[in-house]
């Protein structure tokens, strides 16, 4: 049995980026560990989830632990930081924000996790956080700093697939198969993701997908039902998130069990 840690910037991360690496991990038997950076404060809250005075950020804390049983996760961490919000807002200055903390600091508080846990693989996001939020992007930063602390062997950047991504939209397209009222667009933003040339690996999570958007369901905090991934047809849905990929380093020799399970060369 290997042991994966994932680190993520808010609750509701894992769902999106890595669920379907984490149950797949955890249904083979191999131990999955879950760090945020922070609790998701400034996340937008569906209209009437929340009880009159409930905190946003204890119900998110609470849905993280919910996601976790769904996954099979067996540990759930949080670094303690706030949420920084979107690049270029006032709260990217606040003092005790993700985006704020030392590089250095805060790679000292994952590497104690990880040394607990001596991981055969971390997962973090990649350069660009996959779309550019500022938690994002320091927790590619931040991850792969404490990796280097504790000698992580493997270390894989979940991102986005631009090209796959493309590919998906037209195919939407040219099927007609698209949830009711929503337009594929032609292009992602081109703050996301990484040309498949940059990619090195993908897991196939396909059989997982159900458990990916069980986990999403979990964060209902942040996804309602008509939430457009939740909304999704399930041979839709299985399309697109079926597949995650990710830019890995570390694992030219000799690699883990739990590495040569889940991760597959991109090319």
């Amino acid at each position: 049995m290997g042991t994966i840690v994932s680190f993520h910037a808010h609750p509701d991360d894992e769902s999106i980026g890595t669920a379907g690496t984490l149950a797949k991990a955890a249904a083979a038997g191999h131990r999955v560990v879950l760090v945020f950076a922070t609790r998701g404060e400034l996340g937008e809250p569906v209209p009437g989830v929340l009880a009159e005075g409930e905190q946003l950020s204890v119900r998110r804390s609470y849905e993280c632990y919910e996601s976790a049983k769904v996954i099979g996760a067996a540990r759930v961490e949080f670094l303690g930081y706030t949420d920084s919000g979107m690049m270029g807002e006032p709260s990217n200055e606040a003092p005790f924000c993700f985006w704020q903390a030392s590089v250095e600091h805060a790679a000292k508080r994952l590497a104690i996790i990880l040394d607990e846990e001596e991981p055969d693989v971390l997962t973090v996001y990649d350069d660009n956080g996959g779309y550019g939020h500022p938690d994002h992007i320091q927790v590619h930063r931040v991850g792969l700093r404490a990796a280097e602390l504790a000698a992580v062997p493997v270390v894989a950047q979940n991102t986005i697939n631009r090209d796959w991504m493309v590919r998906g939209m037209q195919g939407l397209r040219d099927s007609g198969a698209t949830p009711e009222g929503w337009q594929a667009p032609d292009q992602p933003p081109p703050s996301f993701g990484k040309p498949e040339s940059e990619i090195t690996h993908r897991v196939e999570a396909v059989d997982f997908t159900e458990q990916k958007r069980s986990s999403m369901r979990c964060h209902a905090s942040q996804m309602g039902p008509d939430h457009f991934m939740l909304a999704m047809p399930d041979p839709v849905f299985a399309i697109g998130f079926g597949t995650e990929f990710y830019i890995v380093t570390g694992a030219e020799s000799m690699p883990s069990e739990l590495f040569t399970d889940l991760f597959l060369p991109l090319r």
